[in-house]
């Protein structure tokens, strides 16, 4: 029986899949780049990079010879192969798609399709007992299978402009939640009820249920709500704020505290588009809120702005997160700069992109720049007991410096219920 590919669209019927020109340049890209580093083929099973490579997630797998070895970008899928092809571009689509065979038989097949060594696969994401199973089915090929992860991670680290589009989009659909909550919070609400309004804003648009980290093994909930002193909670979330969470299973997120009158309460969006994350973080309160909380408050968006600059500049990442550092130091806020001593995250932005937590990073350690066309959410965030304050928008370096690709100055950075 045929099945009706027109129900694979966006919620005004737009087609959503990947253009097939960017398949081609980053399958042609990973190419070179596996040519470069002596590779003579990558197997790739993890769905993040499947999505990036063949524009869908079935479970399959990618074959992609480096440049130069005659080896045919195959994708090997084990279900579905129609709904594969379809995702790919259909008759338009770059690679081939073809049944993945039966593990016994990967070894010839790999033969067959002309690879004489046993390929890369991404160590970093496959557990190693994956690792070791497929390894055990390459027996007739050379050698040992050599980790491509970085490979991968640095290719996607500067966006295409197709890409930067998605971000955009999810930056607005992102800035559309914080409307929700603006318009429905207030005295008396609790973070779950307030969360849920903006979910439902996010699911309205297609958010497909998961936000993805490559770290493990973090969780991450779509919308952070940190009401007075849940702001001063302790997360195992490797950030500022985790929010305290609905239970022990899930501590992460918002939780039943509720908005009291002279609180800071702050709100931490996170929104996926077609797989790509926006980022962004404001203030609301309700009644007054003390001027020792808005000069806090200042200082986060002063410091947020000495991040930027660097980075537009074209300075190392590590160079930006000193700058940054030192300068909450000078301010006074260093023992309580993203997290309250000894449990401080040690960075002030993160690279977003089909994952929360890409690279580069604004923190030690990261000696280069954010490459252009890279992405870079920016987020100071100061904690006490009574309460967290900061600010964060997801922004894109470009030749004239910093782009934001979510609310920027359209959305204020303290909102008053």
């Amino acid at each position: 029986m045929e099945w009706d590919t027109s129900t694979l669209v966006g919620p005004d019927g737009e087609d959503w899949r990947v253009p097939v020109s960017e398949l081609e340049d980053r399958q042609g890209r990973l190419s070179i780049a596996l040519a470069e580093e002596g590779i003579e083929s990558a197997y790739i099973e993890d769905p993040v990079e499947l999505y990036w490579l063949t524009g869908g997630r079935q479970n399959s797998a990618i074959l992609i010879g480096s440049e130069g070895t005659g080896i045919q970008t195959r994708h090997l899928v084990r279900r579905s192969v129609a709904r594969a092809s379809f995702e790919g571009g259909a008759d338009d689509c770059p690679h081939l798609t073809e049944k993945h065979p039966r593990m016994g038989e990967l070894s010839g097949m790999l033969t067959k399709f002309g690879c004489t060594q046993r390929p890369a696969m991404t160590g970093a994401k496959v557990p190693q007992s994956r690792w070791s199973f497929i390894n055990g089915k390459m027996e007739g090929l050379e050698g040992s299978s050599r980790d491509c992860t970085n490979t991968l991670f640095r290719l996607r680290e500067v966006k295409s402009e197709w890409e930067l589009s998605m971000i955009r989009e999810s930056g607005e659909i992102n800035h559309s939640m914080f409307e929700s909550i603006r318009d429905s919070g207030g005295t008396g609400k609790t973070e779950l009820e307030m969360a849920g309004v903006a979910e439902d804003v996010s699911r309205a648009s297609g958010f497909g249920g998961r936000i993805r980290m490559r770290k493990w093994p973090m969780d991450c909930d779509r919308v952070v709500i940190a009401a007075g002193r849940s702001g001063g909670v302790p997360s195992f979330f490797d950030s500022a704020v985790g929010g305290v969470g609905g239970s022990p299973i899930s501590p992460l997120g918002a939780g039943f505290s509720k908005v009291r009158e002279g609180d800071p309460v702050l709100i931490d969006i996170v929104h996926v588009h077609r797989g790509y994350v926006s980022d962004c973080t404001r203030m609301f309160y309700s009644g007054h809120l003390g001027e020792e909380w808005r000069n806090r408050l200042d200082d986060m968006i002063e410091i947020g702005t000495i991040v930027r600059r660097s980075l537009g500049r074209g300075e190392a990442c590590s160079s930006a997160w000193m700058a940054g550092r030192e300068a909450a130091e000078e301010m006074g806020h260093g023992e309580n700069l993203m997290g309250i001593s000894p449990e401080q995250a040690s960075f002030l932005g993160h690279s977003v992109g089909l994952e929360l937590d890409e690279t580069p990073v604004v923190a030690d350690g990261f000696d280069r720049p954010l490459e252009l066309g890279g992405t870079m959410a920016i987020e100071p965030k100061v904690i006490h007991k009574e309460g967290a304050i900061g600010i964060e928008d997801t922004w894109s370096r470009t030749n004239e410096g910093m782009e934001c690709l979510t609310s920027g100055d359209r959305l204020p950075s303290l909102i008053q219920w």
